[in-house]
């Protein structure tokens, strides 16, 4: 199994500032790794068909609205499902989250418990640009956190730190991620992008309401 982990907004809490309202981590997941092998080489395709070079990265805040509709609708026919959680910053009283380590950590927790029953022998892979030291003590918190040791069960096998530049499918968490995290926007196209992939959600947590 692999997993895939991206995130949209930024885990500050100045909602009034410049911090975003709300913080989303979306867990993206293929059962079977050809599936995930064909799913990038569609994704490598889609860029040729785009006029793209290899280098170039699939970001959904950065995408044409109708290029995030040819890319949700090239991966929605391969197997793969996702969780997310929305984290509602209003309604976030406790002192821990003025700090975006832990906030962030906590956010990726609770996917991860979420969809730990779906999960088995994992490869999780997160994007390894920003604090290397802190993706590792990551690695470290949700190995910890989500494997039960002493039921001699693992939920994730191993955590691996890769450059999304370099990964189709870490763009493909960044885009679905960035499509659950629009539908909670009041901007014209902010269902639009989510329904493509519908059937490709297995839940979506928004907390606290």
């Amino acid at each position: 199994m692999l997993v895939f982990i991206d995130e949209s907004g930024c885990p500050g809490m100045k909602v009034e500032g410049m911090s975003t309202p709300f913080f989303t981590v979306t867990l993206l997941a293929f059962e079977d790794h050809e599936e995930a092998t064909a799913c990038d080489q569609r994704i490598r395709l889609l860029k040729r068909e785009l006029g793209w070079r290899d280098e170039e990265e699939f970001h959904f805040n950065k995408m044409r609205p109708d290029y995030r509709r040819r890319f949700l609708e090239a991966v929605a026919p391969y197997s793969f499902f996702y969780f997310a959680i929305v984290l509602n910053k209003a309604k976030l009283t406790s002192k821990g989250f003025q700090f975006p380590d832990s906030f962030y950590k906590y956010t990726c927790n609770l996917v991860f418990q979420n969809a730990k029953p779906h999960l088995s022998n994992a490869i999780v892979v997160i994007d390894g640009s920003g604090s290397r030291k802190f993706r590792q003590e990551l690695s470290t918190y949700l190995r910890k956190r989500i494997n039960d040791a002493g039921a001699g069960i693992c939920h994730i096998k191993k955590v691996k730190l890769q450059n999304s530049h370099a990964n189709h499918l870490l763009q493909m968490a960044d885009v679905v991620c960035g499509a659950v995290a629009r539908s909670f926007t009041d901007k014209p196209d902010s269902k639009a992008y989510r329904q493509i992939i519908g059937h490709r959600e297995f839940s979506v947590q928004f907390w606290p309401r």
